[in-house]
């Protein structure tokens, strides 16, 4: 199990954006649809929309946009866009946009109750992970992924959209039943921290603003008492045919699905007088807002400065220009601080400069110039700031360099050069979000060639003065809003508002240039003296080769078409970390600092500027178990990954600087997570599982003191020195025989000393009986809830799929139950974990949050489905579903590069035929509810039961 000292790395990084949508899982802009502005004058050329997508408009207003495409293969994403959200709620109706898109799923007059979801899960279609939907404050958005290879659930498709868009039943039980889910979607998303930080917020950045009263979650006393017209009202004001756009992209024919939408859509009304659909701003602040907020729970020390700009979306070939110019800045500017925290003294633990939509879209036609950093302490946060000012005003001042502008210009040239060579394999999800974009938004929508072209010629027209000049721009005397959020045990420490304001001002004081350090030389001095192929041999099951080199290495390629610019693979071979003794146990955990410090003479930032417009990628890595390399590219651009891969076998880098400043980073982080309730619960939950195995325990501050770089540089050496054992898996468009050279030259060679390797059992396994831990962390009235039912067992495919299926029928009893039936979560969650090495274990967990008050009664609820499958099986029903998305999901994978690189991958570490995935039918016939019965009676064991509760402090 990782530590958490990761997951609290990567939740500090996270805090840098200081809010999002809450109860949007995407962000686009919004809607332009009634608004009487005058036509603003655009500067270059109107960009033209694709022709191969087609856009229409019935006669009462609805939009459509409709496009053939065959990746992936006999599926169709299909999308029902509203212009409407939060803003357009009256003062009694606050919360109800998104309450209505739950009502959604909640019964409509062709699907009543929950024979929706029922129909489309049967159809393989799951919910969640396919079927979903998003309320915003300007659009509600329901997405529906749907096979195309039966023409009744394909056109059910049309009758869902529509269902969505005029039909929802709105039946008074069922809106008090989801009264409950949606206040424990509020308790799940916030109740924390972040949100009693963004209370204090949000007043101050939407200041004089609609949107400063209308947060899509709305207001919890009004969802508990609000009376059912008021919903109903809501529903009939808003959700008509002239604020609506059907998006279908897919497998299919699009005459047939112009006249399904026509018949599925042509009979929604407008209100005979329809509310007009207003747009809303943002006011400017001559005066800079500044705002400092603690809280208990907040862990790090984070300062955010914004300078707000009005924006746009890309309509013009001017447009275009702008927008890579500022992709251009935000590169160069992130690899300027990138160099600087890789310095061991560097002011701050964190930090971003980007210019974008104002804080990740909020509102739309607002974009902002924002730095975001992170310190370590309250004391030291008004250097750090100052630190990351100072680079915004290096660019202003002094601009960029020509070796800078180079390296961008060449990464977006590659990302360029990608998408054309993938024209005809882009996922039809990637073509939804641009006609989602053009409808909400008004932007363009230009064709694969067009824009590949456009971009090539824009890019050549770009000059150092044009972006110089535009960087000057980003810092502004007005629209300025400074933030400091911080926990409340540095309250004292922190910098006043008037000495913020000075930093503001003052931050380039006695800058000068910047110096570029980029190394002119090679990544390999030379060739390595290559290796041979000693043996091949094919499979033909799978349709791959397996290659035995002269150092004992084995190679498995397998060729696809699914991508015509990918090349994927990973290798592994036994050991791992297990084979540190305890003592050197920790040192070895973050030996991963090795190859992220770089490679022989090449820092991070160095070989970033050595790769630029390569797009290789490819690294070194050592887990629990196995060590190994892991990378991808475009055929091109292959050598350059193979030769990372020698590099950091025989050339691993040991940076003191970069192991320092990790050091550091890592006391703040390990220093400040037990302010977080969450984290705390985890760090239980870790120890528990482990019970309490020294390897197994969560990181603390004392165990830093263990770490040594010396130690784990020399770790890395021996885990890499004998790599005779290593197996390559090689997945993508290529060619076997052209592949070979390439081969025996970076692989074959890699060193090898013929030894015999294993990993080690260190005896970290949870533990047996029944165990009952509950933490008492918390301000909130919230409560979280982790139970495991695990076990030894037969490691078989064949025990796999009959603990998937009743994994599968667990979850779907457990969301029945829990959610709709009880109304006391919001989205229960059932999984299932099982491992080979180095002993066959399997955990089954449930967890969920929900009122502490409702803890016992839950709990009692979840059991109690439990027993039940024991008692009969899982329903014939739930079988059919599991089944049906079993089905759906493998023809997906078995077009998808990234499955046959783990599925190869794992085969062959378990020792399992490759073909087995091909045998999955037979093994789903097996799957009866008799089956199911028996196997909840072997594996919901509860004579080994783990119980974790997370409840407030008292």
């Amino acid at each position: 199990m990782k530590k958490n000292i990761y997951i609290l790395a990567i939740g500090l990084v996270a805090q840098l954006t200081v809010y999002s949508p809450g109860y949007a899982q995407k962000k686009t802009g919004a809607a332009k649809t009634g608004t009487t502005s005058p036509a603003k004058k655009t500067d270059g050329q109107l960009i033209p929309n694709d022709p191969n997508v087609k856009i229409g408009k019935l006669s009462n207003g609805l939009t459509y946009y409709i496009r053939k495409n065959t990746e992936p293969k006999n599926r169709a994403e299909l999308y029902l866009a509203t212009s409407i959200g939060s803003l357009m709620e009256n003062d009694d109706q606050r919360g109800l946009a998104h309450f209505t898109e739950h009502m959604a799923f909640n019964g409509s007059k062709d699907f009543p109750k929950n024979e929706m979801i029922d129909y489309l899960q049967k159809a393989g279609v799951r919910f969640g992970a396919d079927l979903n939907a998003y309320t915003s404050f300007n659009q509600t958005v329901y997405q529906l992924p749907i096979p195309t290879d039966s023409a009744a659930v394909f056109k059910s498709g049309f009758k869902i959209l529509a269902n969505w868009a005029g039909k929802i039943s709105m039946d008074g039980e069922e809106i008090d039943k989801e009264r409950g889910v949606i206040i424990e979607e509020d308790r799940q998303r916030g109740k924390n921290a972040q949100e009693r930080m963004q209370k204090q917020m949000l007043p101050l950045i939407l200041k004089g603003s609609r949107y400063e009263n209308r947060i899509p979650i709305g207001k919890i006393d009004l969802l508990q008492n609000f009376t059912h017209d008021k919903i109903r009202n809501f529903y009939k004001d808003w959700y008509r045919p002239n604020l609506q756009a059907v998006i279908a992209v897919g497998d299919f024919e699009v005459n047939e699905v112009e006249q399904l939408i026509k018949q599925n859509f042509s009979d929604l009304a407008n209100p005979a007088n329809p509310r007009p659909r207003l747009t809303y701003d943002l006011p400017d602040n001559k005066e800079p807002l500044v705002k400092i907020i603690t809280d208990p729970e907040q862990p790090y020390n984070v300062a955010q400065v914004m300078y707000k700009h009005r924006g746009g979306v890309v309509k013009t070939t001017a447009d275009l220009k702008k927008s890579l110019m500022y992709s251009m800045i935000n590169s160069m500017l992130g690899a300027r601080l990138q160099e600087i925290l890789q310095k061991g003294n560097a002011p701050f633990l964190v930090a971003q400069s980007s210019y974008g939509p104002f804080q990740g879209g909020l509102v739309p036609n607002i974009n902002a110039f924002q730095t975001v950093v992170v310190s370590n302490s309250g004391a030291t946060l008004e250097k750090a700031i100052t630190a990351g000012l100072a680079e915004n005003e290096r660019v202003n001042k002094f601009g960029f360099l020509p070796s800078e502008i180079e390296i961008a210009k060449k990464n977006i040239t590659a990302a360029n050069e990608k998408r054309m060579k993938e024209k005809d394999k882009t996922p039809s999800s990637s073509f939804v979000q641009k006609y989602l974009n053009n409808f909400l938004e008004g932007s363009s929508i230009a064709s694969t060639e067009y824009s590949y072209n456009l971009t090539k010629k824009t890019l050549e027209e770009i000059s150092l003065a044009d972006l110089n000049a535009l960087a000057k721009t980003l810092i502004t005397k007005d629209n300025q809003i400074i933030l400091v959020m911080a926990p409340e045990k540095e309250k004292a420490s922190l910098p006043t508002e008037a000495q913020l304001l000075a930093t503001l001002k003052n931050a380039g004081n006695g800058i000068t240039p910047y110096v570029d350090n980029t190394i002119n030389k090679p990544l390999l001095d030379k060739k390595p003296a290559a290796g041979k192929i000693v043996s091949e041999k094919k499979i033909d099951a799978v349709g791959a080769t397996e290659l035995t080199l002269s150092n004992g290495i084995k190679v498995l390629l397998k060729p696809t078409d699914f991508k015509n610019d990918q090349i994927i693979f990973s290798s592994f071979s036994k050991g791992g970390t297990s084979l540190a003794s305890n003592s050197d146990f920790r040192s070895a955990e973050l030996v991963s600092l090795i190859p992220e410090s770089g490679v022989g003479e090449f820092n991070p930032s160095n070989l970033n500027k050595l790769l630029a417009g390569n797009t290789a990628n490819a690294g070194a890595y050592v887990s629990d178990l196995y060590q190994g390399f892991s990378g991808s590219a475009s055929p091109k651009d292959l050598e350059t990954a193979f030769q990372l891969v020698y590099a950091y076998a025989t050339k691993p880098r040991k940076d003191v600087e970069i192991f320092n400043k990790n050091m550091s980073d890592y006391k703040v982080i390990l220093a400040n997570k037990n302010a977080s309730p969450s984290s705390v619960f985890a760090d239980t939950v870790q120890a528990v599982m482990a019970s309490y195995h020294e390897r197994g325990m969560p990181m603390n501050l004392s165990d830093l003191d263990k770490i040594s770089l010396d130690k784990a540089f020399e770790f890395y050496k021996d885990r890499f020195a004998d790599l005779g054992e290593q197996t390559f898996v090689i997945v993508g468009a290529f060619n076997v025989d052209a592949i070979k050279p390439l081969i025996e030259t970076y692989i074959a060679s890699l060193p090898s000393a013929g030894k015999k390797q294993n990993f080690a059992d260190n005896g970290v396994k949870a533990p047996v009986g029944k165990i009952s831990k509950t933490v008492y962390k918390g301000l909130e009235d919230k409560a979280a809830v982790q139970l495991y039912l695990h076990g030894d067992y037969d490691f078989s495919q064949e025990n796999n799929v009959q603990l998937d299926a009743l994994n599968e029928a667990l979850k779907i009893k457990i969301l029945e139950r829990l959610r709709e039936k009880e109304s006391g979560v919001y989205s229960p969650n059932v999984s299932l974990s099982i491992n080979k090495e180095p002993n066959p274990h399997y955990y089954f967990t449930i967890s969920f949050s929900c009122a502490p008050a409702n803890v016992e009664k839950l709990i009692a609820a979840a059991l109690d489905e439990v027993n039940k499958i024991k008692q009969s099986g899982a329903s014939v029903d739930d079988l059919t579903k599991f089944k049906s998305e079993e089905q759906r999901q493998t023809e997906l994978s078995l077009r998808d590069n990234g499955f046959w690189l783990g599925y190869l991958s794992s085969s062959i570490k378990n020792g399992e035929p490759m073909d087995m995935v091909f045998q999955q039918p037979k093994l789903l016939e097996k799957v009866t509810v008799e089956s199911t019965k028996a196997a909840a009676n072997k594996y919901l064991n509860e004579n080994n039961y783990l119980r974790f509760v997370l409840v407030p402090q008292k």
